[in-house]
């Protein structure tokens, strides 16, 4: 792998970056853990809520972590439009963003609207850290998001989990094949972050974040004897997968925060053998649960380990915390290098 490459793994609270230069050892690359695209534009747009001007959403799709600040402006009163290809951020049915939230959707700024620009990678922002850095400009980049994927008139968290089933019983539940060079057209969040970053590979965060567990020796060994429970408690979204010599074979997803510690603890005790149902995490406001055919030598998955800037959340649990390439939160980051790495 001798092409420097930029990873980020680009959540709604983080963007996590580790750049791999390859004449230098991992331990000594640059990693840099910086607020997520999504924190920027909700802190300009609460900025011009309380300056009372009217703003235009424009760019591309995005994650859609500025929701909150997007709300507080339209109950504000203020006006707001969106380009059509940026209104994606906010809904999959923009029609309904139009009749129910007021929002105009145009291909043209309205007079008096301040532009406000959504994207999650911006190659000149990167450019300049870059060069402020002292750092020369990569030759690929790679990134990692979460993508509900499109689904109009649907819920995105029902769409998502349909979304998993199909993917994981095409690819056999092999994680490796969830980083695409070419996305599946449903996933839009991604196909457009690949454009942004300039065809480099994509994945979902959830992916990424299991390869980048499987590079901790521990973690593999623990994979390939019994089964492991892999966690990832991040600042918006508690994914869990079951995986069992390189495989994944269940995934769950819910809010993180939405409920206590022994209710997620509960939840993940019944994911791990195979009694927790979709419908059930669907109900209490998360994404949903699923399980393939578990093999005879994974049991119940019996290990667990953690990793996420909100991993403290299940602490005192019976959960180990490793630290993939010694830095937590650059997980998906390295399983997106390690993935580049055998590929070539």
């Amino acid at each position: 792998m001798a092409e420097r490459t930029l990873c980020l793994d680009i959540g709604s609270g983080t963007q996590d970056v580790y750049y791999h230069l390859p004449d230098l050892e991992p331990e000594n690359c640059p990693k840099f853990v910086l607020p997520s695209p999504a924190r920027r534009v909700a802190a300009r747009l609460a900025a011009l809520t309380a300056a009372a001007k009217p703003v235009y959403l424009c760019g591309r799709n995005m994650g859609g972590g500025f929701f909150k600040a997007f709300r507080a402006h339209r109950k504000a009163g203020l006006p707001l439009a969106a380009h059509p290809d940026a209104v994606w951020a906010l809904t999959d049915d923009p029609k309904r963003l139009e009749d129910t939230m007021g929002v105009t959707i145009t291909e043209h700024r309205p007079d008096g609207y301040v532009p406000l620009p959504l994207s999650d990678y911006d190659p000149g922002f990167w450019s300049c850290f870059l060069s402020a850095a002292g750092l020369p400009e990569p030759e690929l980049v790679m990134a990692c998001a979460q993508d509900h994927g499109l689904h109009p008139g649907k819920s995105s968290r029902e769409g998502r989990f349909k979304l998993w089933e199909r993917f994981l019983r095409e690819a056999d539940g092999h994680p490796e094949a969830l980083v695409y060079e070419t996305p599946p057209p449903e996933l839009t969040r991604l196909a457009t972050l690949q454009t942004a970053i300039g065809g480099g590979p994509v994945a979902d965060t959830a992916a990424a974040a299991v390869l980048g567990m499987l590079t901790d020796p521990a973690v593999k060994a623990l994979s390939a004897e019994t089964g492991v429970m892999l966690v990832n408690v991040g600042n918006s979204h508690t994914v869990a997968a079951l995986v069992h010599r390189q495989r994944i074979y269940g995934v769950y997803e819910h809010h993180t925060g939405m409920l206590p510690a022994d209710d997620v603890w509960s939840d993940l005790e019944r994911f791990r053998r195979g009694d927790l149902t979709n419908a059930e995490v669907f109900d209490k406001g998360g994404h949903g649960s699923l399980t393939l055919a578990f093999p005879e030598t994974a049991g119940i998955f019996p290990h667990t380990c953690v990793i996420g800037p909100k991993r403290a959340l299940l602490k005192g649990f019976d959960v180990t915390f490793p630290s993939p390439g010694a830095d937590m939160m650059l997980t998906a980051c390295f399983g997106l290098v390690d993935w580049l790495r055998r590929r070539r």
